[in-house]
């Protein structure tokens, strides 16, 4: 008993020791967390009452144990998840709900007013007690801050990425925890009638942790629903998208977690592989599916009907949707942007605190190193806020520019003809490459516009703490700036709209001179041209002068601004009294060299928005113009194949009915019927084939169609690509009907003789084919198409007489038995063919009938025949007999692969369309070399960029006097502040000398560039046009040279001015503080290596950029040229879809571009980070008085700016990198090997040459590049003075290769042609080519006028052009016209006929009144009684010239003295016809036999 008694006395006294001890070690902890005062009976804490008081010790610390405790939950998931994760191709699209935007803006706030309350407590505890003890209350809200911050934004934003139960798990704690908490705190409220804002907070973090509750019940039914609202809402428009997409893959960024987010290191794969190996197409990822422009386009869509909805009445704004479908982004990039300001204002606290420590006024302990550690943190809270602001920026300008270009396309498909005439191709085609891409430069730069405001006056709030009323001085200067930059920015925006339409006149000028370059070289008028384009750059230039003066004056307002403000600032304090210390000086200047950088920004965010602005009207002004009424096709089953007019007019000019185009037409053709439509030039037939597609507007009456069209042009339209591609235009391969449709269309043997068949590349608007070839090609796809009714508009002018007979047989006849065929021609021998014929004149249909019913009824239609029949020549024909259809050998079809083969044209497999060039590597200061060595840039360059170095040193000098005296009693305050301002004011004159040169650098060069891109486009031969897609010069031309003219010159400015500012920042600090150089060398050389890792990879992305551009534009461009063809096979969705895909092409070099711009600035800013905070730990680690305060001061704020100069230096590194690769690309074009001399002064030829105009031709080769077959093989012939010679062969035998040879276009490889015994290879090309005439085969009109179509030199008077006028059946219809000569000619002369066009070319030859006159298929597009005037007035006019034609209608040739037949590139006959024809096996007799008996066949028919 007693030993029990004993132990249990034993065991009580070691307990009662045990407590004592853990008391005491309680008590310690106690009092460091939370004071005696603070808690009376801290060791009491088994009272309940302590635990629910929320304000006590132990409250807070169950709290902030609980918010530990989450944030380790959270950091483990979220490891978790970023190893664990699968990778996946396809990432579902997030969108973010109005609840859950509303839960993250909640909680982040929340989370914000936590962290900021703490750490005020603890500035104020340092401030009172000079110690951070006791740490309950400031500790517990970091805590807290942390935790509503991060667990409340992953919760509401990422829940998708998170386990649901931990979802759960988390939300339900949160909400739990909160409600007790919210319950206690309003207790606690009620009893001591008095509210803390911690008491507030507890209360308001309740509905927070209810929002989240919802947010993750939401989940999930979310989660659940989602896949199908997936599936279902964005499945691609097109089974093809998702043919490509399973395959390629997605960007890393698609399923990056939160920290490769925030650090990019989702880049590091990439980056990794282009320093490696150049990159490739291949190896760059794709965009997320939310990022690609079809997501976009249709997000758009869903929002604008949405608007509808709202107000159905009223047109919705396109910008608001725009800006609602991005809300989330622009919330999210606001949101870092308002964190970036708080971290860079807090720099300048910092540094006040800090000058204080090192004076010696230590608020605790230590208190040197903590601050050195709060600078480094937070600078690298503002580098991740401002790097994650701009990618998010950068990542809306991209979706707005790949939506916009998506929008611009869709329009152009539906545009009306008549806002085709105000919205012209080369229009269109600079909406999508300059002003789209302005627009998308804009969000990059949108939150500047508050940013700049908002750090303004947290300036001014830290500015009146360092100099009080003082601060007044400040902020007048600062809004005087802005008042002066007011009416600036009016005009900026009043010059960039003039621009815009200048360049847009330019670029209009330039590319109809480029689509027709050959016209201009046969006709030696490249001068005028070239000389007009330079006038209109002239005035282009004029505007860019304009807008970058007031740009450079912007730039030197803003720039000295921070001089003027400081010079005002201390003026006051002089004034007010207000003593000037190191620390509150210093605050001073660090504060303003913080704001200094967005200050100098402003003129660049105002010349964006201004740009944006001018860019948005001028988009929107297109997106609003007229469309095309969709023409409602039938669908009655039985109908099928039918068309029904009844009193029907039609009109182009949408607005004027009362000019109506077609007249009273009245039309029924049946299912199957065949129609033939004729009448002379310009009498309407291809308005009324334009009005059955729904192409012409219908002003009164009724039309109905039944049925799916196939329509023909008559300007053959060809896209970029294979022959198969064009054949089968989207329909699936079926090789039997395709082998049947190439048969039926005669291209069989065609692709026999081409390199790789129908997989041969054809080139822009298929310029390695004969006019026969395009036209067949285009057969073959309507017929492909399986249509109801087909439409064609007289195909058969640009072939032979033999293949338009097989063509009539096969095609027409047979492979389109069943169809509704409606068929313009001027072949009078094929309509006896037709179930009936329609007779147009002047708009209106004279008559509708049979054939032969026609014939004996109609006068008008008699005369057509008639003609037909005389220019038939069937009076000397009647002895030839009519044999039967022959059999043409592959041999004697060598199509046009010999003849049009072009250089470039493939033999060893390689095809003519080239892949776009770019360069590769580092081309280091080539490029830049380039673009300074144009007009004495040199010089410009230099004095602007030692301008700038002299503003520097004086910034330098002028914080050096004030650190070196600011506290020197010897000087006074007055002589302090005029010496400080006195430096200041002389520095910023260099500042304007170095604007005003960055302007003339800009202009000069712009000038010098573009003058030789021109001449070099001007002098290119007609090989380098065949090999090139427009597009590609266009884009070259148009966003290129936008870059040049107003982004390289101050690119390279601010490029040299930041780098200089940064290298500055750098030397004060290693000045000031030595020491920091051990860290700053290794750091500065780490710094370079990393930017060099980056170009490996940035180039690249940027020159794939350049290129992958041009093939959007290169298939707008298309587009547009195809609308009518499009619209009518109804392709308009695939072609949608296709330039979706391409314009998703161009976004992913894009995107990867900017995105490694950012994860490069956030290396150098770490980097810079770790610079100031090792000088910052110098300066606390040497002994006092080490240094001077106002020293110190100084090199910290220098050092506090050191991240936004590197920042600022790196970034316009990489832009004038970016911006350089078009001066690479404009130089690509500048060399083009050109053609022999305009002009060889030795060698002019006399005045009057060539007096009789007799040619010999001698031992004639021609090939089309070195290593090419001969295409003409040793020629030999003499064309007598004032003799007509005809050309003839078959399609491809080399005719149009000898014209060509005539005029240079391409030079022998043997041999040689004289013209009146001078050598024309010995002369110059514009002297040879001024003095010949010719009436090419495609007949091409300019934009402008009559007058100036006929003659554009100006060399004739106005009654020689009437004259001529009259000559060539045109006086009629110039007469009718408005304005007479002055008349307008629309681009391509499309508001004329193609007839009428051909006379125009007439007239152009009977002005010039050659010796020597060349006809090239010259009557092609005709008709017969049109024809027959014409060959009349040629023999009347040029009866003592030498006129060589070129035909294909046989009649044409017949009167000539001579004719010279080609086959396979070789002579084989030269005589009389007649003679020919009565030779036996004469291949010219072979084509008269050939042609008469398909005119008979077709009579017979």
């Amino acid at each position: 008993m007693y030993a029990e008694t004993s132990s249990v006395t034993l065991l009580d006294s070691l307990t009662d020791f045990e407590r004592r001890e853990k008391i005491k070690k309680m008590t310690g902890f106690w009092s460091v967390f939370c004071d005696e005062s603070g808690c009376s009976k801290p060791c009491s804490y088994n009272d309940v009452k302590f635990l629910v008081d929320p304000s006590t010790c132990i409250n807070h610390l169950l709290i902030s144990c609980f918010d530990v405790l989450l944030l380790i939950l959270l950091l483990f998931v979220m490891i978790q998840k970023s190893f664990s994760k699968p990778y996946q191709d396809l990432v579902n699209r997030q969108r973010y709900s109005t609840l859950q935007l509303v839960s993250s803006i909640t909680n982040g706030v929340l989370g914000l007013v936590h962290l900021f309350f703490g750490i005020w407590i603890f500035e104020e505890k340092l401030r009172k007690n000079r110690t951070a003890l006791p740490l309950d209350l400031w500790l517990l809200e970091l805590f807290q801050g942390l935790t509503w911050l991060l667990v409340g934004l992953t919760l509401s934003l990422k829940f998708k990425q998170l386990p649901r139960a931990w979802l759960r798990l988390f939300s339900i704690l949160i909400f739990l925890v909160s409600g007790i908490n919210c319950v206690l705190s309003l207790f606690y409220a009620m009893s001591s009638t008095q509210l803390p804002l911690k008491v507030a907070l507890d209360v308001l973090s309740f509905p927070a942790a209810i929002l989240l509750l919802l947010c993750t019940y939401k989940e999930s039914k979310y989660r659940d629903g989602d896949r199908e609202i997936d599936e279902s809402l964005y499945a691609p428009l097109n089974g093809e998208l998702n043919k490509n997409d399973s395959v390629c893959r997605v960007t890393l960024f698609a399923e990056a977690g939160f920290f490769s987010r925030m650090s990019f290191w989702w880049l590091n794969s990439l980056m990794k592989r282009g320093k490696e190996n150049t990159l490739q197409d291949e190896d760059v990822p794709k965009v997320r599916d939310e990022d690609r422009a079809e997501s976009c386009y249709l997000l758009f869509l869903d929002q604008l009907n949405k608007q509808k909805q709202k107000d159905p009445l009223s047109q919705p704004s396109v910008l608001k949707t725009i800006v609602l479908c991005h809300s989330r982004e622009i919330l999210i990039s606001g949101f870092f942007a308002l964190l970036k300001v708080l971290a860079l204002s807090s720099g300048p606290l910092l540094l006040n605190s800090f000058i204080l420590v090192v004076e010696g006024f230590e608020s605790f302990k230590y208190e040197g190193f903590v601050l050195a550690i709060a600078l480094f943190f937070i600078k690298i809270i503002e580098s991740l806020s401002q790097r994650q602001w701009y990618f998010h920026s950068r990542l809306v300008g991209l979706k707005v520019r790949s939506l916009l270009t998506a929008v611009i396309y869709k329009k152009q498909l539906r545009l009306s003809n008549s806002a085709r005439l105000t919205h012209s191709s080369g229009e269109i085609m600079n909406y999508v490459t300059v002003d789209a891409y302005r627009i998308g430069e804009f969000p990059y730069w949108f939150h500047q516009t508050w940013t700049t405001s908002f750090q303004l006056c947290i300036s001014l709030v830290i500015l009146f703490r360092a100099i009080g009323i003082a601060t007044i001085a400040s902020l007048v200067v600062i809004v005087i700036t802005v008042l002066c930059n007011a009416p600036i920015a009016k005009l900026q925006h009043k010059f960039q709209s003039k621009l815009m339409v200048a360049q847009d006149e330019r670029l209009k000028a330039t590319s109809e001179a480029l689509v027709n370059m050959k016209v201009l070289k046969l006709y030696a008028w490249e001068t005028s041209f070239k000389n007009s384009i330079e006038g209109l750059r002239n005035e282009e230039l004029k505007w860019v002068s304009a807008v970058q003066l007031r740009r450079a004056y912007n730039t030197f307002l803003f720039w000295s601004s921070p001089v003027l403000v400081s010079a005002a600032s201390f003026g006051a304090c002089y004034f007010l009294n207000v003593p000037l210390h190191a620390n509150n000086v210093f605050t001073f200047v660090a504060t303003l060299r913080l704001v200094q950088d967005p200050i100098r920004s402003i003129p660049d965010v105002i010349g964006v928005v201004i740009q944006a602005k001018v860019a948005f009207a001028r988009i929107l002004k297109f997106l609003e113009a007229p469309e095309l009424q969709s023409e409602k096709r039938c669908s009655d089953g039985n109908m099928r194949g039918s068309i029904s007019i009844k009193s029907a007019e039609f009109s182009w000019e949408d607005n004027n009915v009362s000019k109506s185009t077609l007249r009273n037409i009245n039309l029924e053709v049946k299912s199957g019927q065949k129609v033939a439509i004729c009448g002379e030039v310009g009498s309407g037939k291809s308005s009324l084939l334009s009005a059955i597609l729904g192409e012409v507007p219908n002003t009164r009456g009724k039309i109905d169609v039944y049925g799916k069209f196939a329509y023909v042009s008559q300007t053959a339209w060809i896209q970029t690509g294979t022959i198969r591609d064009n054949v089968l235009f989207g329909s699936p391969m079926d090789a039997q009907k395709y082998q049947e449709t190439l048969h039926r269309s005669s291209l069989v043997k065609d692709l026999e003789l081409l390199p790789h068949g129908d997989l041969t590349e054809i080139g822009e608007r298929g310029v390695n084919l004969s006019g026969g070839q395009k036209q067949r090609i285009q057969l073959a796809r309507a017929l492909y198409q399986n249509a109801d009714i087909y439409i064609l508009d007289d195909p058969f002018s640009a072939v032979d007489a033999q293949t338009a007979t097989n063509l009539f047989n096969e095609y027409i006849m047979e492979g389109l038995s069943a169809k509704t065929v409606l068929l313009v021609t001027h072949q009078v021998d094929f309509l006896p063919a037709f179930d009936f014929v329609l007779l147009m004149s002047d708009g209106e249909i004279l008559q509708a009938a049979p054939y032969h019913h026609l014939l004996t009824s109609s006068k008008d239609f008699q005369d057509l025949v008639n003609a037909h029949k005389e220019t038939a020549g069937s009076n000397r024909l009647m002895d030839v007999t009519s044999s039967g259809r022959h059999s043409n050998s592959a041999k004697e079809i060598r199509k046009t692969y010999v003849e049009k083969e072009k250089q470039f044209e493939a033999l060893k497999g390689d095809q003519l369309i080239k892949q776009e060039e770019r360069e590769i590597g580092d081309r280091g200061f080539r490029p830049y070399l380039q673009y300074l060595s144009q007009n004495k840039g040199y010089v410009y360059f230099s004095v602007a960029s030692i301008s700038h170095i002299i503003f520097v040193i004086g910034q330098i000098l002028q914080n050096s006097w004030m650190a070196a005296n600011v506290d020197n009693p010897k000087v006074t305050t007055l002589r302090l502040i005029l010496v400080y301002l006195f430096i200041g004011v002389t520095s910023t004159i260099f500042l304007l000398m170095r604007s005003l040169f960055t302007v003339a650098l800009g202009l000069q060069s712009s000038k010098s560039l573009f003058l030789q891109l021109l001449n070099s486009l001007f002098r290119a031969p007609m090989s380098f046009y065949d090999s090139t897609p427009l597009g590609r010069i266009l884009s070259r031309v148009s966003s290129d040279l936008s870059i040049v003219d107003l982004d390289v010159p101050f690119g390279l400015l601010f490029a040299v001015g930041a780098t200089t500012n940064c290298y500055a920042n750098l030397t004060v600090l290693a000045v000031v503080t030595w020491q920091v150089l051990f860290v700053s060398i290794p750091m500065i050389y780490f710094a370079l290596r990393l930017q060099g890792y980056y170009f490996a990879t940035a180039k690249e992305l940027m020159r794939m950029n350049g290129t992958t551009k041009s093939f959007v534009a290169n298939h707008l461009a298309e587009s547009v040229a195809g609308a009518v063809t499009i619209r009518a096979f109804e392709q308009e969705g695939r072609f949608f879809v296709k330039n979706l895909g391409l314009i998703d092409i161009n976004a992913t070099p894009f995107f990867h571009s900017f995105a490694a711009n950012e994860w490069l600035i956030q290396r150098l800013e770490t980097v810079s980070a770790v610079v100031l905070a090792s000088a910052a730990l110098c300066m606390v680690i040497l002994p006092p008085g080490t240094f001077s305060s106002g020293f110190i001061g100084m090199a910290l704020s220098y050092g506090l700016s050191l991240n936004a100069s590197l920042v600022f230096s790196i970034q316009n590194q990489c832009n004038i990198a970016n911006y350089i690769i078009s001066v690479e690309r404009l130089n690509q074009y500048m060399h083009v090997p050109s053609e022999a001399p305009e002009r060889i002064e030795g060698n002019r030829p006399p005045v009057n040459w060539p007096v009789v105009g007799r040619v010999e031709i001698k031992e004639l080769q021609i090939r089309y590049r070195p290593d090419a077959p001969l295409v003409l093989r040793g020629i030999t012939c003499t064309f007598e003075g004032g003799h007509k010679i005809g050309i003839v062969g078959r399609t491809g035998s080399g005719k149009t290769t000898l014209i060509g040879a005539l005029f240079r276009l391409v030079e022998p490889a043997g041999g040689k042609i004289i013209v009146d015994g001078i050598d024309i290879g010995s002369i110059g090309l514009h002297d040879l080519r001024s003095r010949f005439g010719i009436i090419p085969q495609d007949p091409t009109l300019f934009n402008g006028t009559v007058r100036y179509n006929l003659d554009p030199l100006s060399q004739h008077s106005d009654q020689e052009i009437w004259e001529v006028l009259g000559k060539c059946q045109l006086q009629e219809a110039v007469q009718e016209k408005e304005g007479g000569l002055d008349s307008s000619v629309v681009e391509d002369g499309a508001n004329w006929s193609m007839g009428q066009r051909q006379l125009f070319c007439l007239g152009r030859a009977l002005l010039r009144r050659s010796r020597v006159l060349v006809l090239d298929e010259a009557t092609a597009s005709i008709d017969n009684a049109t024809d027959l005037i014409l060959q009349k007035t040629i023999r009347t006019e040029f009866a003592d010239c030498t006129v060589i034609t070129v035909a294909h209608r046989i009649p044409t040739v017949m009167d000539c003295t001579k004719v010279l037949s080609i086959s396979d590139g070789k002579l084989v006959e030269y005589d009389e016809p007649m003679n020919l024809m009565k030779k036996e096996g004469s291949l010219f007799g072979k084509l008269v036999k050939e042609y008469w008996s398909h005119f008979q066949s077709a009579e017979s028919h």
